[in-house]
């Protein structure tokens, strides 16, 4: 038996990623995972729609205290359906034309029809015509804040034995720091999910014990740390929504801005998959002591491509069948998860981290040589010309390249040129830039 599992049950971390609506393919995923019973749940980390996802399970577990394991699991099932029937039935509500508007804007931001189109005003014309949510919404009315209370006990959640019920995570970013901020335990609340799904262009921030808060997507989608830092197990499930890779050019305005909003709620992932690598790189070598550095196993349902075929413009539909849909893909793709990759946990990844979320900065000695032996015009356009043609490396190629450079004179020689070339482009760009703005400038005074 391995480190992982209890009681012949495999002990794992969940890392729920937000993407509004398509939140619902997480709970197909959860579902899945929850139905077949060879998993348990040690900690849950989640941010927006996977920070709602997370409490709504956990609260599952809270309020089955004391019953047997399949008890618990159906009542997290339960409180999961629950949960996403009542934010159809919101939908439903807030498309109701006899609702104030005031009350309806928040709800259909998040999950409605208003957000794509306010979405992409309030960014292309930058806020130059479009209402902030201090105007918008003066009063700060949110119906879901009030419908996530009535459905979660944050305080039973609270107050839950650890490991009967799995310990959550929520990330939020603080606004005057741009820093991810985790709530758990007692200072997990409405008000923190809330903030974990505070999109600043629609909603007034969170404020949070003097501290206001946005969208934990900017620092942590979803936030991996607390479960590397403060849970037993070493295997991580990401359930991944938003794709890292898009092979169709986006040229529509809204399609850039989908885009756009895929790569900013990815970039904070791809950060700590970076870090997770080196430390394992680290740990492969020698180089770190296992006894206090954790050798995680990162496992992933892969949501980003099974939801390609849905539009961006989906996540703000909460559409009875294209809820229903997402939930079932999400199921299918839950247990088509267990079938590949149950027999990993504890053992190994079962991705590949290297391939799938990093990129190799790295320029070869010779090259960075001949860019400093060429003028600097002919340099820059050589490192063009020559990063074209240089082939993307092949899985094995990524899995063999060391965790650092040795040090050589070559590799030395290397930094320096490099240093010097960095230092003269950016210095001509900037002599460039600055006499473009003054002759502009010189002119408008004329």
């Amino acid at each position: 038996m391995n480190s992982s599992q209890t009681n012949g049950i495999c002990l794992v971390n969940l890392a729920l990623q937000g993407g509004g609506s398509h939140g619902a393919f997480t709970w197909g995923v959860l579902d899945a995972l929850l139905e077949d019973g060879r998993v348990h749940f040690d900690g849950i980390s989640g941010t927006s729609a996977g920070a709602m996802n997370a409490v709504a399970l956990a609260h599952g577990f809270a309020v089955a205290q004391g019953k047997s394991p399949l008890q618990q699991r159906e009542a997290a099932r339960e409180s999961l359906a629950a949960f996403w029937d009542g934010i159809i039935g919101m939908g439903a509500l807030s498309s109701s034309v006899s609702k104030p508007s005031s009350q309806r804007a928040p709800f259909d931001i998040l999950f409605g029809q208003q957000s794509s189109r306010l979405w992409t005003d309030a960014m292309t014309r930058f806020w130059s015509q479009t209402l902030s949510p201090y105007q918008s919404n003066p009063f700060d009315i949110n119906p879901l804040r009030q419908f996530l209370e009535q459905h979660v006990d944050f305080e039973r959640l609270a107050a839950a034995p650890h490991p009967q019920t799995p310990k959550v995570f929520v990330a939020a970013t603080r606004v005057s720091t741009g820093k991810a901020e985790v709530f758990s335990g007692a200072r997990l609340t409405a008000r923190a999910v809330m903030a974990s799904a505070c999109l600043p262009m629609v909603f007034q921030a969170v404020e949070i014990d003097g501290e206001a808060y946005w969208d934990g997507g900017y620092s942590g989608n979803p936030a991996i740390h607390p479960l590397i830092y403060h849970c037993d197990s070493r295997d991580i499930v990401l359930v991944q929504i938003n794709p890292i890779v898009r092979t169709e050019l986006p040229t529509r305005a809204s399609a850039i801005m989908d885009r756009l909003n895929e790569i900013t709620f990815n970039s904070a992932l791809i950060a700590e998959m970076r870090a997770i690598d080196f430390v394992k790189r680290l740990l492969a070598e020698g180089k770190l002591d296992s006894a206090h550095y954790k050798n995680v196993l990162m496992h992933r349902v892969d949501g980003g491509q099974a939801l390609a075929k849905f539009e961006a413009s989906t996540k703000q539909s909460t559409e009875a069948g294209l809820i229903h849909a997402l939930r079932d893909l999400g199921i299918q793709c839950g247990k088509q998860w267990l079938l590949d990759c149950h027999a990993a946990l504890g053992v190994r990844d079962s991705i590949n981290i290297a391939h799938d979320y990093l990129d190799d900065l790295r320029v070869p000695v010779t090259q960075a040589l001949q860019l400093d032996t060429a003028p600097l015009g002919e340099a820059v356009s050589a490192s063009k010309t020559k990063s074209k043609r240089v082939a993307s490396p092949s899985k094995e190629e990524v899995l063999k390249t060391p965790a650092t450079v040795p040090s050589s004179p070559a590799s030395e020689l290397e930094v320096t040129d490099r240093r010097e070339l960095a230092r003269k482009t950016v210095g001509q760009f900037a002599r460039s830039f600055f006499d473009s703005y003054l002759r502009w400038y010189r002119k408008g005074r004329r």
